[in-house]
C-alpha cells in the first residue's frame, strides 16, 4: 500500500511555522525503514497495512507530545498485486507516457495513470 501523509500541530512557532513538529514526524517515518519521499505538501510510505499504519500513529503521537490538537490528512492507494516498489512505478508509468506522447487522457482512469 502506498500513503501519502500530512500530520500538523495545531499551533506554530512565533512565525507560524510548524517545521520543528513536522521535522520530528519525518524522523519517526524514515527511522521506521520503510520505503518513503518527503515533497513540500505530503510525505509518502510504503509497505503492509499493518506496518504503514503503525508508523503513521507514532508520527502522529510524537507530534501530539508537544501540541494539545493534531491534524492529520491521510490518503492511501490499496491495490491488489502491486505491494511493492509503487512510489517510483508510479511515476515511471506517467513519464513513460508523457515520453510517448500519450498524456491526452485517452487510457482513461484516474489522474495518476492507474
Amino acid at each position: 500500500m502506498l500513503v501519502a501523509i500530512s500530520i500538523s500541530p495545531s499551533g506554530g512557532d512565533e512565525t507560524g511555522g510548524v517545521s520543528a513538529s513536522v521535522a520530528e514526524a519525518v524522523r519517526v517515518i524514515r527511522d521506521s525503514g520503510l520505503p518513503c519521499e518527503t515533497n513540500a505538501m505530503f510525505t509518502n510510505i510504503e509497505g503492509e497495512w499493518d506496518e504503514v499504519m503503525a508508523v503513521v500513529k507514532k508520527a502522529v503521537l510524537t507530534v501530539a507530545e508537544t501540541s494539545p490538537r493534531v491534524g492529520l490528512v491521510l490518503k492511501a492507494d490499496l491495490r491488489a498485486g502491486h505491494d511493492t516498489g509503487q512510489m517510483s512505478a508510479k511515476v515511471e508509468r506517467i513519464e513513460q507516457r508523457l515520453a510517448d506522447g500519450r498524456a491526452d487522457g485517452q487510457a482513461g482512469g484516474r489522474a495518476d495513470g492507474q
